[in-house]
């Protein structure tokens, strides 16, 4: 099973891009739900801390890859 219960690749896409579709799919979630965003975007890491920060979501991990990353979000 999963740790996650949606996923989202946003590989391709530039900032702001990766976080307007991460706010998309966040805000159509259930509080306490997990998004796994995977992205090649090097400006997603701080962007992501931000987002969650601003959100009050919880950044529960942030993983590198050669040039991707991928995070899991919680929200709340």
């Amino acid at each position: 099973m999963a740790d996650y219960n949606r996923e989202l690749d946003t590989r391709g896409l530039n900032c702001p891009l990766s976080i307007l579709r991460t706010k998309k799919v966040m805000d159509e979630m259930a509080t306490g739900e997990v998004v796994r965003i995977v992205t090649d975007d090097a400006a997603s890491v701080e962007n992501m801390q931000v987002y969650a920060a601003q959100t009050g979501s919880e950044l529960m991990s942030s993983h590198q890859n050669r040039n991707e990353f991928t995070f899991l979000v919680r929200k709340n």
